[in-house]
């Protein structure tokens, strides 16, 4: 049987090779690169199978309207806000998204941010390009601290959570996690301390790491609240999602010393307006930041092979599906009445 895979979005600069090297020879593929919905043509949209996305276009019943023969979505990455779970169970469609990649690396650089912060690298870095020619000295800066018997918070003990959680305490750092969603008990199997309350976490942690999912409850959960109730000093990272940070909160935080300093990966806005005042302070390189803030461009996961599991996991995800009828990594089952399915 012949199938045709419609990716709207793709990330990748070839010709779909390794999806064609999964797929096998009868599959045909119909790519594009754009973030506009109209701009895929309606004889694709009718001719597919299976959507095969990245994370630039919306999926909607914009598409999946116009997409009769569809049986499948599946997301090649984690994070599926861009995805209406809503249209798609409407229409019968399962939505499958690839966790299975990429934890190593959201995981290390998780600790590189924590490393370089508390390490004081950032800072230094800059003393050494503004004068190297001088005798060198070694003041406190404004992050630095011994890394051993420091406490880390992690908000989430999932896949990233604990592979985080394993790392950190190889540094001798102490580790407790808020995570209502975790069954209990897990804490004890990774060796870390649980504990009730975010508002707990944050009194405790001298470093606090987000690894939740971006859900209407996390929207915004680190606001200008839960910033003050940090302890006065700590550090701030985040690898998970960008909408998770008020940016507005943590910039006053970090002007304020309430936070000593912060590392992002994610940003509520990508590529962030240069208006926002965290952003255009960033951008100027202003004194009372300079050393305090690490950006990078939602990253974290990135390296030559997680971009191919990336690739492989989800296109096997989508044959899976179609040639066998089974799925993983389904998401929006809680919405998905499963007779309406498209066999």
């Amino acid at each position: 049987m012949r199938f045709t895979i419609l990716t709207p979005d793709a990330q990748y600069p070839d010709d779909a090779l390794v999806e064609r090297k999964v797929a096998g020879p009868d599959v045909e593929f119909r790519l594009h690169r754009t973030r506009d919905p109209a701009a895929i043509p309606l004889e694709d949209l009718e001719a597919c199978d299976a959507f095969l996305v990245w994370h630039e276009m919306k999926i909607d019943r914009t598409l999946i309207g116009k997409a009769k023969k569809c049986r499948v979505i599946v997301r090649a990455g984690v994070g599926f806000n861009h995805i209406n779970l809503e249209d798609a169970a409407a229409a019968g469609i399962p939505v499958c998204n690839t966790p299975d990649y990429g934890t190593s690396e959201v995981a290390d650089h998780t600790i590189a941010f924590l490393l370089s912060l508390a390490r004081g690298i950032p800072e230094f870095q800059d003393r050494m390009r503004r004068d190297i020619r001088s005798p060198w000295q070694y003041p406190e800066t404004t992050c630095m601290r011994r890394i051993r018997g420091t406490t880390l918070g992690l908000v989430g003990l999932g896949r990233i959570g604990t592979a985080t959680a394993l790392r950190a305490k190889a540094f001798g750092l102490h580790v407790v996690v808020y995570d209502p969603y975790v069954s209990r008990g897990t804490e004890i199997a990774v060796g870390v301390q649980r504990v009730e309350s975010l508002e707990a976490l944050l009194g405790l942690s001298d470093i606090v790491s987000l690894h939740c999912p971006l859900t209407p409850e996390t929207t915004g959960l680190m606001n200008a609240a839960a910033f003050a109730a940090m302890k006065p000093g700590a550090l701030f990272l985040n690898t998970a999602r960008g909408p998770v940070v008020d940016l507005d909160a943590l910039h006053q935080a970090l002007r304020s010393g309430q936070v000593a300093g912060a590392a992002l990966d994610v940003l509520p806005t990508e590529p962030p307006s240069p208006d926002e005042p965290l952003i255009r302070d960033y951008l100027a390189q202003a004194d009372w930041l300079k050393g305090r803030l690490l950006l990078t461009p939602h990253g974290a996961w990135n390296s030559p092979e997680s971009r191919f599991d990336a690739r492989r996991l989800s296109i096997e995800t989508v044959m899976t599906y179609l040639t066998e009828g089974k799925l993983r990594n389904l998401v929006n089952g809680d919405l998905l009445d499963r007779s309406r399915m498209r066999a």
